[in-house]
């Protein structure tokens, strides 16, 4: 099993890798699809992987029975699934496609199924985020982060909206948003009994 250690390095890593490669993509003019697309979408669904763990940690070191923790880790879980099914779309449409002409149209083929739009594109998505910050707020309210870290974490959540291209500077605000919980927590016994 990954360590919180690892999760909260690689999640933000893989996510600056994403944010690389979707760069790299885009340097023809157009973005998908080939190989930077497909590999860069799958760090991405690995790095959510990651940050699922991390979130469990963060719930485990909030206490179990913590409410607040549990919701937040349950929505970020929702919105983990919700951007897995985005971005494997992404992953299947682009290999299916001999452009990105057609792999647009396969896209849209998807997303014009009803429900669609909201759950994996407009609503869905967004759990991920905002689990995340209650979590890291929950922390810092027990004193298990200090209060930059959620600070960092709601900063970087602006920052794919703003331009995508700041994924790799969002990635990087995560790892020292996470840079306290890197190591086993001395307090983690002080937080699951308060």
């Amino acid at each position: 099993m990954t360590s919180p250690r690892t999760a909260f390095i690689l999640g933000p890593t893989l996510f600056a890798t994403y944010g690389v490669l979707r760069a790299v993509d885009g340097l023809d003019g157009e973005r998908g699809p080939g190989l930077a697309w497909t590999a860069g979408h799958l760090c991405f669904v690995v790095a959510l992987a990651f940050f699922v763990r991390g979130f469990a940690e963060l719930r485990a070191r909030a206490g179990r029975r913590d409410r607040v923790a549990t919701v937040g880790l349950w929505t970020g879980i929702a919105g983990a699934a919700a951007l897995t099914v985005q971005f494997g779309v992404d992953i299947v449409t682009g290999l299916m496609a001999a452009d990105h002409a057609e792999m647009a149209r396969l896209s849209d083929n998807f997303g014009s199924l009803p429900g669609v739009e909201a759950a994996f594109y407009a609503f869905g998505p967004m759990l991920f985020f905002v689990g995340q910050i209650v979590l890291t707020l929950r922390l810092f309210a027990l004193r298990g982060l200090p209060l930059w870290s959620p600070c960092l974490v709601f900063a970087t959540t602006l920052m794919p909206f703003a331009s995508k291209d700041l994924m790799p500077v969002a990635a990087v605000l995560l790892l020292l948003a996470y840079a306290p919980l890197w190591r086993p927590s001395a307090s983690r016994t002080a937080l699951t009994s308060a």
